[in-house]
């Protein structure tokens, strides 16, 4: 039991260390780490074990506090100074999750479905790209539609949170709130942030519960899916091919270490469900 409080609280700080970097998707992270299930279960479920999903989520956002806290910044500070190398770490450290996603989507022989769902969640996401920003920069104004568009914001941006292959840093950005969020934070402004939180938790419930339900009745469609999402998540973190050679090889060396930490991060898992 405590094994399993310290995993939680590790991939948490994982996950939210992590979920800062630009392009990097929370959900994506969880995903890969194997502990995304668990995370929607827990707050679509929540009444079902009310005392055991409160502890898991108290822990898991103990362990994502902490990771913001002392993480976030080293890992920005890296990307800025390494910008390459880094992202080639994120790119190895996703594909090392995708044997997971098959394992969890149940695949038991190839066909056309793989290829059609997994490109439907990629569309989906790089469709995001194509969206103009600033969409509700605009129109907030203080009254009761500044209110209402504010929980949609956050209604919108929960979606993104859940969803793995979606950045929510991204999501504030296109609707030109991500500067506004961002000060609103640090002055801990209420109008503000009441209805952008509101908004938050109203999605994140709903979202969950839908994704429960078809993790449960349609597990390969929708893990399929999901894969489509991260692969679509690999495209906007991917930085371009390195002009050096040297930098190239180290690029390789930092996809590959990627790549392990990840597949041994699940390959212990699995001996841990196992036994």
């Amino acid at each position: 039991m405590k094994q399993n409080k310290l995993e939680s609280f590790l991939k948490g700080m994982i996950i939210g260390g992590t979920m800062l970097v630009p392009g990097v998707s929370g959900g994506s992270m969880a995903m890969i780490l194997g502990i995304y299930s668990r995370l929607v279960s827990s707050v679509s479920s929540f009444t079902k074990d009310k005392k055991g999903n409160f502890l898991f989520l108290v822990i898991f956002s103990l362990g994502g506090g902490t990771g913001m806290l002392l993480f976030a910044r080293p890992l920005l500070s890296l990307i800025e100074r390494y910008p390459m190398p880094m992202l080639y770490f994120f790119l190895g450290a996703v594909a090392g999750g995708v044997p997971l996603i098959f394992r969890e989507a149940k695949i038991k022989s190839f066909s056309w479905r793989i290829f059609l769902y997994a490109g439907l969640g990629l569309i989906l996401v790089m469709a995001f790209s194509l969206l103009p920003e600033g969409g509700l920069q605009s129109e907030m104004n203080a009254g009761i539609l500044s209110f209402c568009l504010l929980l949609l914001a956050g209604f919108l941006a929960a979606t993104a949170l859940v969803l793995p292959g979606i950045s929510v840093s991204y999501v504030l950005l296109l609707l030109g709130l991500y500067d506004e969020t961002m000060r609103a934070i640090s002055q801990l402004y209420l109008p503000f942030l009441v209805p952008l939180g509101l908004g938050l938790i109203l999605g994140i419930v709903l979202t969950t519960r839908i994704l429960e339900r078809a993790m449960e009745r349609h597990p390969q469609f929708t893990y399929l899916l999901i894969l489509g999402f991260v692969l679509g998540s690999m495209c906007q973190v991917f930085p371009g091919i390195p002009a050096s050679g040297m930098e190239f090889f180290i690029c390789l060396l930092m996809l590959a270490a990627g790549f392990c930490v990840i597949r041994l991060l699940s390959l212990a898992e699995r001996k841990t469900e196992s036994e």
